[in-house]
């Protein structure tokens, strides 16, 4: 037991020392947590998928040392191709727990989690000399800010407004602040297209549309998922009877009958369970093959994501209201944003 402790001990000082060697600052997390960081951060660990796309959106896959062991299967597949370097990552954890010694052999800077993380692995890691970064992407009210479901007086604020603190922090910290503006000015700039020719469409006549995920699940108020839908010119079917992520009856959907049905590009077999499920073809979306699976970019999560509020909301708002972006080329504005934060082609579905 003795040895294991001192081991333990000896450990901790290799984090240590190389810290208190070096110039440090201090910042403030997504939860409200004073963390004191290295003024130059090369060798992070991130356990959040979140933080983990931002980064290489930053281009600073080459300064992350680890990652949570199921990033693929929250990122997509696919997402090895546009940042391959993450493959020859140490895996050690994922959103609620990670593997201490492990995390001491990366010898990291700064650790990103998520902002419900449990308070147990938060204070483990900073038991170890590691600063803790906690990113939420959203601007909660105090007593919310570590919730995953939190209660929000005004969710267009809070993501918005989130979002661009959580991009600006993390670029903060691993020294890329310029990539991280470009990252927030290309968000606006999409969003804005949308807005301007979007203006005129008043609420009564609104597309109806249902975010289906497997299993009857959906996304309702509270969730990135439905401001995606109203940025877009839609009406999230679920918002006024559902908060957050939950299951449904399908005699609920039938009774919202949505114009417009979008699956996330992840679960592709629901889309031919739709089509193919005859208690579905009862819905108008399905009877005016309204049913559209997304492409990888329009990732709509509980937490938005720079790409799906920039590029993302512009595919959405194209499929429901296509005679007012006639003049749009989703691949082509797709291979732009591709090739200027993932430096490589768009290959996805249109």
């Amino acid at each position: 037991m003795k040895k294991r402790f001192w081991q333990g001990i000896t450990f901790s000082l290799l984090i240590l020392l190389p810290l208190s060697s070096q110039a440090s600052r201090q910042i403030t997390d997504q939860i409200g947590r004073t963390v004191t960081v290295p003024d130059q951060v090369d060798r992070v660990v991130v356990l959040q998928h979140q933080t983990l796309n931002l980064l290489v959106q930053m281009n600073a896959t080459d300064k992350i040392v680890g990652v949570m062991a199921n990033w693929k299967q929250q990122l997509g597949e696919g997402y090895a191709r546009l940042a391959p370097g993450l493959n020859q990552k140490a895996t050690l954890g994922d959103l609620t727990h990670v593997d201490p010694e492990k995390l001491i052999a990366l010898h990291p800077q700064v650790v990103f989690v998520t902002n419900y993380a449990p308070q147990e692995m938060i204070d483990k890691i900073s038991s170890l000399g590691i600063p803790v970064i906690a990113i939420s992407l959203r601007h909660d009210a105090a007593g919310e800010k570590a919730k995953l479901n939190p209660t929000m007086a005004d969710e267009e604020k809070a993501y918005d407004l989130g979002l661009r603190e959580g991009i600006t922090l993390i670029g903060e910290i691993v020294n890329k602040p310029q990539e991280a503006k470009d990252l927030i000015d290309a968000t606006d700039k999409g969003r804005k297209m949308v807005s301007d020719r979007l203006k005129d469409i008043p609420a009564e006549q609104r597309i109806r549309a249902y975010m289906a995920n497997p299993e009857l699940t959906t996304y309702g108020s509270g969730k990135y998922t439905g401001l995606m839908m109203a940025h877009a010119g839609a009406l999230n079917v679920a918002a006024a009877t559902i908060q957050g992520f939950k299951t449904v009856a399908m005699e609920q959907i039938i009774a919202w009958n949505p114009q417009v049905i979008f699956v996330q590009d992840r679960y592709p077999s629901v889309v031919d369970e739709i089509k193919n499920s005859s208690q579905w073809q009862v819905i108008d979306a399905v009877k005016n093959h309204r049913v559209y699976l997304m492409p990888d970019y329009a990732k709509a999560w509980g937490y938005p994501m720079p790409e799906a509020m920039g590029i993302g909301e512009l595919w959405m708002a194209k499929k429901l209201y296509p005679e007012k972006f006639k003049d749009i080329d989703m691949r082509k504005v797709a291979d732009d944003w591709y090739q200027r934060f993932y430096r490589t082609h768009y290959e996805g579905i249109d």
